[in-house]
């Protein structure tokens, strides 16, 4: 097992890499087998850091393997340290960030995966600083202009794929081509749906239904070759991502993608979920697109949220669902576009 990390970083200090744990002269952790080490935003959500503590002893406490690496101020994580059983305190590194700058703290949580120092993040803050950080530091896969959030949702006859939920809410038909073809490697690797089946959210599955973005959207889908075996089965409507029945990966744009997963999640969480009898996915959301393993939870997130997104995290890494994903999706299929970061507020 590995020892804890501690130290102090400045704001906006190592810009160009992740802090440096070693000027306090404790070591890094070191990969194991089977260890997922994951990097907790302290300061990301509403109500952080309290109840990013919460969630982060609850995902402790429910995986015995799991390492993590707290970002922000020190004593949000001894109160997570004192919770927990003295023999478990090597499972819980620090890294603390002298000023109370969530967007900094956000950066330098995304950093320690980029150096090594964790497997993968969890943050519940600002998804445009999560966005930016990850494409920066992380990097992004060939022709992936605007990495997407992918949520996972549940139906009446079992799980699925939204996205984009939140990252890119103004995107153009080439955008969702390549939102499409990450959605279903994620479908086919993270969810083990055999050829997924891919629809375009719309207000109808008449030809020419839709606005421009839709319209246009519709034309390039046609044609489209997906991995994975994936297939394109036409457009599909809101009531579809209840039953699930016409497809397994739904694609729409990050604003209406947004209110959409807002809107079923507080339904379901009000009314009941469309399978009371299975377990409830994840609410949390996985970035796509980029060159490691990022999991974003509302910032309005429970602590029984953060922990299903730690839990989320590890699994994605246990499983290397990210260089699957990018070998499925790697060829000339993908649109080579320009690689400038975007994400709109």
């Amino acid at each position: 097992m590995t020892r804890p990390i501690t130290g102090r970083v400045e704001s906006g200090q190592r810009r160009s890499g992740a802090p440096d744990p070693m000027r306090s002269g404790q070591p890094a952790p070191v990969a194991e087998p089977g260890i997922a080490r994951i990097a907790v935003d302290l300061l990301g959500g509403d109500e952080a850091p309290a109840v990013v503590v919460d969630g982060a002893l609850r995902a402790c406490q429910a995986d015995p393997t799991l390492q993590l690496l707290l970002v922000g101020p020190p004593e949000a994580a001894e109160l997570l340290l004192s919770a927990l059983p003295p023999a478990e305190h090597h499972r819980v590194g620090s890294l603390a960030v002298a000023e109370p700058d969530p967007a900094a703290c956000t950066s330098i949580t995304v950093q320690a995966v980029a150096q090594g120092l964790a497997d993968a993040v969890l943050s519940a803050g600002d998804t445009g600083a999560i966005v930016l950080s990850a494409a920066r530091a992380l990097g992004r896969w060939p022709g992936i202009r605007r990495p997407p959030l992918a949520a996972l949702l549940p139906t009446a006859t079992g799980r699925l794929v939204l996205l984009d939920v939140g990252s890119s809410v103004d995107p153009d038909g080439l955008t969702l081509v390549n939102h499409a073809r990450l959605g279903a490697a994620y479908a086919s690797i993270v969810c083990g749906v055999a050829a997924p089946r891919v629809g375009l959210l719309t207000i109808g599955t008449e030809r020419g239904k839709g606005d421009r973005l839709r319209r246009a959207a519709a034309e390039l889908f046609a044609d489209l070759e997906l991995p994975a075996g994936a297939r394109y089965v036409g457009r599909v409507e809101g009531h579809d991502v209840v039953t699930g029945i016409p497809a397994d990966v739904v694609v729409t744009d990050g604003f209406s993608g947004n209110v959409l997963l807002k809107g079923l999640e507080t339904a379901y969480a009000t009314i009941g979920q469309p399978a009371p009898d299975r377990p409830p996915p994840p609410r949390a959301a996985a970035l796509l697109g980029v060159s490691g393993t990022v999991v974003v939870c509302h910032g309005a997130a429970s602590g029984r949220d953060i922990a299903a997104g730690i839990g989320l995290a590890a699994t994605l890494h246990r499983h290397d669902a990210v260089p699957v994903m990018a070998e499925l999706t790697h060829g000339p299929t993908i649109p080579q576009v320009h690689q400038e970061v975007v994400h709109e507020q």
